[in-house]
């Protein structure tokens, strides 16, 4: 006994085939072909290292990822944290209005050879020219280096 039409035999051998076809011919993933992703203007560059999640080290600086903060690989997949413990790895971030790190991809060859700011290089010494500029208080000034306020001036 039968119990199967011979019609159906052929559509799902058709369907079957047609999978390959579409499996075969898809595209490869981004970072296999060199494209470059295009990022928002806010994002910075930096060298991410996961310590101990959601703990994160930012070109050396300690910071904190976000609640639901978004790791992105090469080819946009989402990347575990965990995943990371240990690693120094070259990315772009944003950072949410809290100043936790909310968003983070992953850079290919490509993308890492664009310009970006946040990856500028930390000097310990001052320049002649620089010396000659009045002292201002950008918020991480020590209170006992601050400019003092004279008011008979």
């Amino acid at each position: 006994m039968n119990r199967c039409h011979p019609a159906l035999k052929g559509l799902s051998l058709g369907l079957m085939s047609l999978l390959v076809c579409f499996v075969t011919l898809a595209p490869e993933p981004l970072a296999a072909q060199g494209l470059v992703r295009q990022f928002p203007a806010a994002a910075k560059r930096g060298t991410l290292q996961v310590t101990q999640p959601p703990n994160i080290l930012i070109n050396g600086q300690a910071e904190r990822l976000s609640p639901g903060a978004r790791i992105k690989s090469t080819n946009n997949l989402i990347v575990l944290s965990g995943s990371l413990i240990g690693q120094a790895v070259l990315v772009n971030y944003l950072r949410d209005p809290q100043g936790q790190i909310h968003e983070v991809w992953l850079l290919n060859p490509a993308e890492a050879q664009q310009k970006r700011a946040g990856m500028e290089p930390v000097t310990n010494f001052v320049f002649g020219s620089d010396a000659d500029k009045p002292k201002t208080d950008d918020g991480k000034t020590p209170f006992d280096q601050l400019p003092k306020f004279n008011p008979g001036q």
